[in-house]
């Protein structure tokens, strides 16, 4: 059997960062466990991944927040965050 890995990544890039999050995955050719077993840990990592994104972007949201570089309509955006907005067309 081979064993590689493959990596499961996503890059943030802004003007003032950029970060990168990684996992990487053992991968084993061959067997359907081996398969199986990629997948599941493939699958426990995309969730992973979403938290610490969103972990990030939070803290992100935070400092732009405390330096005051929300624009008018993130400004609007973050007022209303969850809820539905119906705009007037008038």
């Amino acid at each position: 059997m081979a064993s590689n890995t493959v990596s499961l990544n996503a890059v943030y890039t802004a003007p003032q960062a950029t970060k990168t999050f990684e996992h990487v995955i053992p991968t084993t050719t061959g067997t359907l466990a081996a398969k199986q077993a990629h997948l599941s840990a493939l699958q426990s990592l995309v969730p992973k991944l979403q938290d610490e994104i969103n972990v990030f972007l939070t803290e992100r949201m935070g400092e732009d927040k405390l330096q005051g570089q929300f624009s008018a309509q993130e400004a609007k955006e973050e007022a209303n965050y969850g809820e539905e907005v119906i705009e007037d067309d008038a």
